[in-house]
């Protein structure tokens, strides 16, 4: 039976990976997090602040999820991101490279390449040159991972992951939806939920998302098949524009779409307002509402010799949506 540790376990992501994994393997699940929630799909748990008590010589596989998640309401400071996101991963890693483990996963984020894409899509392909302190810190956590396995070579490749014992994977999934999910997801449904029309019907824009069941899909994989190690994007196979999304949420809700197209430079007025009395809406908030971003996931179909992820983009938003 193997062991699989997940850190920063109880959160969306790591709580619907857990149910998934249990459902696929017969396998002993590992949390790690701050504190431990009632009700969970982990037969053991242990805090951040005893790493020493984990008996790393019996891990099989690490995934590596904690980490600061970018704010939207750009409250946190530059180092903060650091401190969390790169220094959680120098210590797991660390602890990896001297475990049995054979399989590390790290979440990293699309983020960590490029805040717009430009062209029809992003791929792995593209150099990083993040521009906020979220993707500046995932970025440097990817660099000391490949630094730490040796690796020499071009920044957006990796090169040299496979070793005789162990394979180290970076995933940079897009933003992930799904049960429970909050964020700027979720406000948009409590704003259909309202009656409120959406104002930005004249941002003609495509977006790539992952649902959390591709993604779990995804990791699954991974655990159970020998796949090349390297860096990945992860995204559904579909991308969607924010006015299709009003409509799925408005029909989620039985509801009929209200999308409204004002002058663009009156909103971006009033975002720049949002930034000054933290409104609801500000100039970050609005451009990950408006802004065309499409993420390639075709080099991880390649890797998993598929065609198709298993759930398509509009099934798995009905279903995230169904849960709100």
């Amino acid at each position: 039976m193997k062991n699989i540790l997940i850190t920063g376990a109880f959160g969306f992501v790591g709580a619907n990976l857990s149910k998934a994994i249990k459902t696929a393997f017969n396998c002993n699940l590992i949390a790690l997090d701050l504190k431990e929630p009632e009700n969970h799909d982990y037969d053991s748990f242990y805090n951040w602040g005893v790493l020493e008590k984990v008996d790393w010589q019996q891990v099989d596989f690490i995934i590596h999820l904690a980490g600061k998640a970018h704010d939207t309401k750009n409250t946190a400071g530059e180092q903060t991101y650091f401190d969390v996101n790169v220094g959680l991963t120098k210590i797991i890693f660390d602890y990896f490279l001297k475990s049995k483990a054979g399989k590390f996963i790290f979440f990293s984020s699309v983020k960590a390449v490029t805040d717009a894409v430009n062209g029809e899509s992003l791929t792995e392909e593209e150099i990083p040159n993040p521009q906020t302190p979220y993707g500046k810190s995932k970025l440097a956590a990817e660099e000391y991972i490949q630094e730490k396995s040796s690796v020499i070579g071009h920044r957006s490749s990796v090169i040299g992951l496979r070793s005789p014992v162990k394979n180290i994977y970076i995933l940079r999934p897009c933003m992930i939806h799904g049960p429970g999910n909050k964020g700027n997801l979720n406000l948009l449904f409590q704003l259909v939920k309202k009656g409120i029309p959406w104002p930005l019907g004249a941002f003609g824009n495509n977006r790539s998302f992952v649902s959390v069941d591709n993604l779990s899909f995804v990791i699954q994989q991974f655990l159970e098949k020998d796949i090349e190690p390297g860096i990945y994007q992860v995204a559904d196979d579909e991308a969607l524009s924010t006015n299709r999304l009003i409509e799925l949420i408005s029909a989620s809700q039985n509801r009929k779409s209200r999308i409204r197209k004002f002058n663009k430079s009156m909103i971006r007025f009033v975002a720049k307002m949002g930034d000054v009395l933290h409104l609801p809406i500000n100039t970050e908030r609005l451009k990950k509402l408006t802004e065309s971003y499409v993420v390639s996931n075709q080099k991880l179909k390649n890797a998993l010799g598929i065609e198709n992820l298993p759930v398509t983009a509009e099934e798995g938003m009905k279903k995230t949506l169904d849960s709100f």
